[in-house]
């Protein structure tokens, strides 16, 4: 059973992902209406820097890819890591309407984390 729970979590999880880095390509999701205006000031500053959305989308393509299979999860793990640090400072800092939601991915994330820890034992050995 759990396998099955951690299953689904992963592909959802990992689609989120997917699809939210193919949208930094392909803008096919229009940002909402009613953003704060320093939420909108961020997004349009790290427009400017030209790289940045790019690895960002690929960081997310990447590890939503990876985390979906269970051999990859925990590398998939890994990479989208420091891409949920960035979503849960945006949703404390700047607008706190998607901080269930972000909280809920965070958690998933973690989870994964934890349920691999056997296998990030051996990147601590010195």
């Amino acid at each position: 059973m759990k396998r099955k729970i951690t299953f689904v979590l992963s592909l959802l999880f990992g689609l989120m992902f997917i699809n939210a880095g193919l949208n930094k390509f392909f803008n096919y999701m229009p940002p909402p209406d009613n953003l704060p205006e320093n939420l909108l000031k961020a997004f349009q500053a790290f427009s400017q820097i030209g790289w940045l959305m790019p690895l960002i989308g690929f960081a997310e393509i990447l590890g939503g890819v990876l985390f979906i299979f269970p051999k990859t999860r925990a590398l998939g793990a890994l990479v989208i890591f420091p891409v949920m640090i960035g979503i849960m400072l945006t949703n404390t800092m700047t607008d706190t309407s998607g901080l269930p939601i972000a909280l809920v991915f965070f958690a998933i994330n973690l989870w994964v984390i934890y349920d691999n820890r056997q296998k990030y034992l051996p990147m601590l050995k010195a």
